[in-house]
């Protein structure tokens, strides 16, 4: 035995269960980025950067917002996502990871109800661990298993703030939730919906806005607007009230005892958010790849998820994995989903749609995912 024999240990059980993760590199067509509108390479974000350098940004923030690590180009950014979203203020994170930890270990006070689908993003279960509120999970996408929960709340005597958490797109399943009805749930009782924009944000919604679009600017919405995913850059933004932004400053320990983003990252995401606005052909042209996929996938008997994440759930997951393979092999880049990522028996192929393929490869991949479940089936 040796001091890594314990590490060493669970790698071999994690292999034996087909679960050891590995680095793998970029090959074939991307099938498995979340570029979804193909902004990350684009030349618009480029030179945005270039232009942020000639103004004289620099690459590192050289400490946290509220040291000297507050630039020009980080308030920029959030009066412009404000006025974008529609929200009253808006606040930039390194990370959405660190910004749904930051809401759900600040936010919620004790006395208070976290209610959260079962099917949440892990960055919200590692907020829990730090919360001070209760918290119980609902049923996914069960608005009344949500106001079942508040209900038992009030009757065992619990008199504070429900805090409805949900993805408004869920990243696995590729299915929406039901974001009217759950807000309608915490203006009801009282409560807020801190709602996870991480999927739509900059792809759905009327003026890709996200599902939350129309409930922006309420008192009772809280959103987590990813800047990695849709908008091709880094960060995240949180927009709601200006009082839970400016408690954010206050008491949010990821935000203050973390290095800002760097003001590039800013300049970039600030374009990004102009480029969603000046070029809505690129959502008409991502829709169009989900309803081919949506074609292609009912004619192999898959009911498919009506968004830009499509899931081939396969079950076991040496299958998950033989059919990854198989698609990789034949120049697809599309990865495989496991447990714990997804509950147990339900590893699937991930089909993320993206601009960086063209329409013919949305079909063609489809085709080399049927040939793989026939050869499975043989």
């Amino acid at each position: 035995m040796t001091r890594l024999s314990r590490f060493e240990t669970a790698l071999e059980g994690l292999s034996r269960k087909d679960r050891l993760r590995g680095l793998a590199p970029r090959e074939g067509l991307d099938f498995a980025s979340n570029d979804y509108l193909g902004l990350a390479a684009s030349p618009r974000l480029a030179e945005a950067v270039r232009e942020a350098i000639g103004r004289g940004a620099p690459v590192g923030a050289a400490g946290s917002r509220l040291l000297r690590g507050n630039h020009p180009e980080h308030e920029a950014l959030e009066a412009e996502a404000a006025a974008f979203f529609g929200a009253e203020k808006a606040l930039y994170f390194g990370a959405g990871f660190s910004a749904n930890v930051a809401l759900i270990q600040t936010l919620p006070q004790r006395g208070d109800l976290v209610v959260h689908d079962e099917l949440i993003h892990a960055s919200v279960h590692d907020g829990l661990k730090g919360c001070r509120a209760e918290t119980v999970a609902f049923a996914h996408n069960d608005a009344g298993a949500a106001e079942d929960a508040i209900r038992a709340f009030r009757e065992r005597g619990g008199t504070g703030a429900p805090w409805i958490a949900a993805e408004s797109l869920y990243s696995m399943d590729g299915d929406r939730a039901p974001v009217a009805e759950l807000m309608a749930l915490a203006e009801r009782n009282d409560g807020f919906l801190l709602l996870d924009e991480a999927h739509a944000t900059g792809v759905l919604g009327a003026r890709g806005r996200g599902l939350g679009e129309t409930f922006e600017g309420r008192e009772a919405l809280v959103s987590t607007h990813t800047c990695g995913k849709g908008l091709g850059c880094s960060g995240a933004l949180v927009t709601g009230p200006a009082a839970i932004v400016d408690f954010l400053v206050n008491r949010a320990r990821p935000f203050i005892y973390a290095t800002a983003p760097s003001p590039l990252a800013a300049a970039a995401v600030r374009e990004a958010l102009r480029m969603v606005e000046d070029e809505p052909a690129r959502r008409a042209a991502l829709a169009r790849r989900v309803a081919i996929a949506e074609g292609k996938l009912a004619g192999l008997g898959l009911r498919g998820s009506g968004s830009h994440i499509q899931p081939v759930i396969l079950g076991r997951n040496a299958r998950a994995l033989r059919a990854a393979r198989a698609v990789r092999a034949a120049g697809f880049d599309c990865r495989a989903i496991r447990p714990p990522t997804v509950p147990e028996g339900t590893a699937r192929l991930r089909i993320s749609l993206t601009l960086n393929v063209a329409e013919a490869d949305v079909a063609a991949l489809i085709d080399a995912i049927g040939a793989q479940i026939q050869e499975e089936a043989a």
